[in-house]
C-alpha cells in the first residue's frame, strides 16, 4: 500500500473509532422519551449515519492539546489545564446535534426528500414534525453544552461562540438563497456564503474544546481560523465532486448544483470568465439530464479553468488551515488533524 493510501486508512480509521463513541454518547444524551414521535423524529437522521466530522475534530483538538496517546483519556472526565476534567463528549455532541438540526431544516427548505439515503425528516414524519423536531435539537445542543462540568466563564465563552455560529449559519443560508435569483454573484461573495452556512461550525468543532480545556487566546484563535478554513475547503470540493464524479459513487446526480441553478465557485467563476453557465444544460430537474449533457458542461467548465481553480482554492485553504496548526504540540493527534484536512478535499475520488 502507499503511503499516501496508509495514512489516507489511518485517518479514516480515526475518524471511524471516534464516530462509535460520539453515536454511543448521542444515544445515551439524546434517547427517544414522550413524546415518542417528537423524538423518533428528532433522532431520525442520527440514527441514519454521518461521519460525524465535526465531533471527531473535537476529540482530535482535545487529545492533540493534551499531548496524550490518541484515545487514552476519557473523553467523559477529560483533564483540563487545571487538572479538573472536562465532559468532552457532551461538547461534541453539542456540535453535532447543531449540524442535524440544520439538516432537517435545509431539507424543508429544498423540499429534498432524501439524507443520508433515509426519507427526509419531514418526509418520513411531516413539514410541523420536521420543524419541531429541528428545534428541539436547536435547544438540546445548548443544554448539552451547558452539562460539560467546565468551569463557569469557560463553559459561557463556548456557549457564546456557539449562539454566535448559530446565527452565522442562518445568515449563510439567507445568502444562499438570495444567490438562487442572481447571476452576477462573484467569488468573495460565494466564499462568505459557504464561511457563513458550513465552516462556521467547523471553527467552532476547533475552538470549543481548547476553551472547555483553558488554551491560551491565541490557540484558541488559531483553531477556529483552522476550521473555518478546512470547512470552506469542504464546500468548495463538494462543488468539484457534484460535477466529477459518477451518479452511483456520488449517492445522487450529477451535476444536481448545475440543473438546480445553485450558485457554486465553479459557476461564478466560469460567468465570471463568460461561459454562458444557465445555458449549459437543459434539463429542469437532475432527473432528466443525460449523461451527454452534464459531460458537456463539464468539458466547458474545464475549458474555462473554473473546475481547477475551485481544486485548487480548496486545496489552498486546507494547506493555509493545516499551517494553523503549529499552535499545538507535534503528537500523532495532529498528525490526525492534518490528515482529516486532506481528507475533506480528497475524498470521493
Amino acid at each position: 500500500m502507499s503511503d499516501s493510501r496508509s495514512r489516507e486508512r489511518r485517518v479514516l480509521d480515526a475518524v471511524e473509532r471516534r464516530r462509535e463513541v460520539v453515536n454511543d454518547a448521542l444515544a445515551e444524551e439524546l434517547p427517544v422519551r414522550h413524546p415518542d414521535r417528537l423524538w423518533e423524529a428528532a433522532r431520525h437522521l442520527l440514527d441514519a449515519g454521518g461521519k460525524r466530522l465535526r465531533p471527531t475534530l473535537m476529540l482530535l483538538v482535545a487529545e492533540a492539546l493534551s499531548d496524550a496517546e490518541p484515545m487514552s483519556e476519557d473523553y467523559r472526565s477529560f483533564p483540563d489545564s487545571n487538572g479538573d476534567t472536562v465532559d468532552l463528549l457532551r461538547a461534541a455532541g453539542s456540535v453535532e446535534v447543531i449540524h442535524t438540526f440544520t439538516l432537517i431544516h435545509d431539507d424543508i427548505m429544498d423540499e429534498d426528500p432524501l439524507r443520508r439515503g433515509v426519507a427526509a425528516v419531514h418526509e418520513e414524519y411531516d413539514d410541523a414534525t420536521a420543524i419541531i423536531a429541528g428545534d428541539t435539537l436547536f435547544s438540546s445542543a445548548f443544554e448539552l453544552l451547558t452539562e460539560t462540568g467546565a468551569p463557569a466563564a469557560r463553559g459561557l465563552d463556548a456557549i457564546n461562540l456557539l449562539a454566535e455560529t448559530c446565527t452565522r449559519i442562518c445568515e449563510g443560508q439567507s445568502l444562499d438563497i438570495d444567490f438562487e435569483t442572481r447571476n452576477d454573484v462573484v467569488p468573495d461573495e460565494y466564499v462568505e456564503m459557504i464561511d457563513h452556512k458550513t465552516a462556521v461550525l467547523y471553527g467552532a468543532s476547533a475552538a470549543i474544546p481548547a476553551i472547555l480545556l483553558g488554551a491560551d487566546e491565541d490557540t484558541v484563535d488559531e483553531l477556529y481560523a483552522f476550521g473555518r478554513e478546512v470547512g470552506q475547503a469542504f464546500q468548495i470540493h463538494d462543488d468539484v465532486l457534484d460535477l466529477t464524479v459518477p451518479s452511483e459513487k456520488l449517492g445522487k446526480q450529477r451535476g444536481s448544483d448545475l440543473v438546480e441553478g445553485k450558485q457554486t465557485i465553479i459557476t461564478v467563476h466560469a460567468r465570471d470568465r463568460g461561459v454562458d453557465v444557465e445555458g449549459l444544460v437543459d434539463a429542469e430537474t437532475p432527473e432528466e439530464v443525460t449523461g451527454a449533457e452534464i459531460e458537456a458542461a463539464v468539458e466547458e467548465l474545464e475549458a474555462a479553468g473554473s473546475i481547477e481553480y475551485a481544486r485548487e482554492m480548496a486545496h489552498d485553504l486546507a494547506d493555509s488551515g493545516k499551517g494553523r496548526l503549529s499552535v499545538l504540540p507535534e503528537n500523532e493527534s495532529r498528525e490526525l488533524l492534518a490528515g482529516v484536512a486532506d481528507y475533506l478535499v480528497e475524498r470521493g475520488y
